[in-house]
């Protein structure tokens, strides 16, 4: 009894040449870590000096933040099948567009419903140029090699808190919150909307056809109990671990660590995931699929434990946080290639968008929730025991995501 489709490299994939436009790569590099630099992680950032200088509270601006996320859940669908039929040209250098407006309409907002209208437009551009729309772009143009190519953006991408964090904190230390706001969507406009415009030329390839041993329509796959289990760790998974990414710097604010520090030890953490990124190849060689899937969301409840439980030295929150990090740059490779490993290629940005929506949706109500949940379960500490304890069990359901044979 054995996983479908899982080659001794971790990965399955379609056949033939596929077309490398060598333009695409380091675009997407660039854009990954200035999209979610700034759009994503400038926001934990910046969250404490918004809510006091505008007065609202810390709930409603977590709620906007995660209203964002929803929407980028949502849309992702229809994304990703636009990108299969399309290409990512268009819908990518439009979402870099609107995440720069979002931006200015964040940092100009007079009023919570204004501030919400600005995250609402972020959430589209969310969809439109975060991971999901670079790994399906990735997926068609560099298929049978697309985990090298996926692993490389990742990298890149797991440094955008590396960069942006202790640069939105520098920036917030000389200008209000508004004024960095204003840098940073004229920097995300700067490197994003030209980069996907220029780069994202090449000619779309035909999708690759079907494994001859997968004869399950997307309908079908999306039906069955192993693509369901996979939605619900998947997403239990990411509930856990975007709220950590978020309440990080609350949880050393509360310990009390000045907000630099809080940005530098998140911003390391980013560095952890590109370390950890580096090792997935060599990982998903000597695991099968399910086994990877369970070790990696164990490994984060874990760290997320440690993180509740140690308050110091400074060093050692670094270290632990790092350690969370590269278990996080794993658990983003290990969903981008959910769906290769298991059902191929062919309808990748339907079923990609489809399998990361409630995912994206967990992670849009994580910052509402642990913003909500922190104060009646006894502080930020107590927060994170109960993360772990949800990943844990997002673990023990993994375990049933296995693609059997038939008999």
């Amino acid at each position: 009894m054995t996983d479908l489709n899982t080659r001794t490299d971790g990965a399955a994939t379609g056949t033939g040449v596929r077309s490398r436009p060598r333009a695409v790569l380091p675009a997407l590099c660039a854009t990954q870590i200035t999209s979610w630099g700034i759009v994503y992680y400038a926001f934990p950032v910046l969250n404490p000096e918004i809510t006091a200088a505008t007065g609202w509270s810390t709930t409603a601006t977590m709620a906007a933040f995660s209203l964002a996320l929803i929407v980028s859940g949502i849309a992702g669908i229809r994304v990703g099948r636009i990108i299969d039929h399309r290409g990512p040209r268009t819908v990518m250098t439009a979402g870099s567009t609107a995440g720069a407006v979002s931006m200015v309409i964040v940092a100009l907002a007079p009023n919570l419903p204004v501030f919400f209208a600005g995250w609402i437009l972020a959430g589209f551009a969310m969809a439109a140029t975060f991971y999901q729309p670079a790994f399906a772009a990735l997926t068609r143009w560099f298929a049978p090699g697309h985990v090298r190519a996926l692993t490389i953006v990742t990298l890149a991408g797991g440094l955008a808190s590396t960069v942006f964090a202790p640069l939105t904190a520098t920036l917030a230390d000389h200008f209000t919150w508004r004024t960095t706001y204003l840098v940073l969507a004229a920097i995300l406009a700067a490197i994003t909307i030209p980069a996907h415009a220029l780069a994202l030329r090449a000619p779309w390839p035909a999708a690759p056809p079907a494994l001859t041993d997968v004869t399950s329509t997307p309908q079908e796959v999306v039906r069955s109990r192993p693509f369901l289990l996979l939605a619900l760790a998947f997403t239990l998974s990411a509930f856990a671990m975007y709220a950590v990414v978020v309440t990080l710097v609350p949880l050393l604010l509360e310990r009390g660590y000045t907000t630099s520090q809080a940005a530098w030890t998140l911003g390391l953490g980013g560095a952890g995931q590109t370390l950890g990124r580096t090792l997935y190849a060599g990982l998903a060689r000597r695991t099968g699929t399910t086994t990877r899937t369970v070790v990696l969301i164990v490994l984060g409840a874990l760290t997320t434990a440690a993180l509740a439980v140690v308050p110091g030295p400074y060093g050692l929150l670094i270290a632990v946080s790092v350690a969370a990090g590269v278990v996080r740059g794993n658990l983003t490779l290990l969903q981008a290639t959910a769906i290769t490993d298991r059902w191929g290629t062919t309808h990748y940005g339907r079923l990609s968008g489809i399998l990361s929506a409630p995912a994206m949706t967990a992670s849009a109500l994580a910052p509402f929730a642990a913003a909500l949940l922190a104060p009646p379960l006894g502080g930020t500490p107590q927060l994170f025991g109960a993360l772990a304890a949800l990943a844990l069990a997002a673990a023990v359901i993994a375990a049933g995501t296995s693609i059997r044979e038939p008999e």
